[in-house]
């Protein structure tokens, strides 16, 4: 059964004193909720959330199933979103996409490899068309004008962090 921990209660309570309405709170607390969930929202996090934010669940639903940033379905522990749009996609970003998830061993979308490290998502437009193909891991910034050699060497590099934190991958 999930539950925030005591600063994501903090975090929470908090995000329902900036707004005028409890509801405009609801995509920081599912940012937060996803975060503490090992990187998704599952039924539990939406009742969980509801109950501390006194808002009907099917409102806090509407907004987790509507927005593409939340996971629905766990993910590993880098969550890799490849921009497949008219620009990326023409510029490579599907070949892309094709070419880390065979590095990382992934046979489709969606699925986490083995090691637990990688899950796949392609994307519509992540709004850097003018660096295209590019990408997102996690919530860290762009990772921008990527290649199929670049690729491989981002998915080497994220496996050679491993069990470190997700934060910081702009710098590999």
């Amino acid at each position: 059964m999930f539950k925030l921990s005591e600063a994501g209660l903090k975090y929470v309570k908090n995000e329902l004193t900036r707004y005028e309405t409890k509801q405009s709170a609801i995509i920081r607390s599912l940012y937060r909720a996803q975060e503490e969930n090992n990187g998704w929202v599952s039924p539990e996090v939406i009742q969980h959330l509801s109950e501390v934010m006194g808002i009907p669940a099917a409102q806090i639903e509407e907004v987790s199933t509507f927005y593409t940033m939340f996971n629905k379905e766990p993910v590993g522990k880098y969550h890799i979103q490849v921009c497949c749009t008219l620009t990326c996609g023409m510029l490579g970003g599907r070949e892309l996409a094709d070419t880390m998830m065979k590095e990382a061993g992934c046979a489709k979308l969606g699925e986490t490899s083995k090691d637990g490290l990688f899950t796949f998502s392609k994307v519509e437009c992540l709004g850097s068309c003018d660096t295209a193909p590019m990408l997102q891991v996690n919530r860290d910034p762009y990772i921008e004008s990527l290649d199929e050699k670049k690729g491989i060497e981002l998915v080497k590099a994220l496996r050679a962090k491993g069990g470190q934190g997700a934060g910081g991958v702009k710098e590999l």
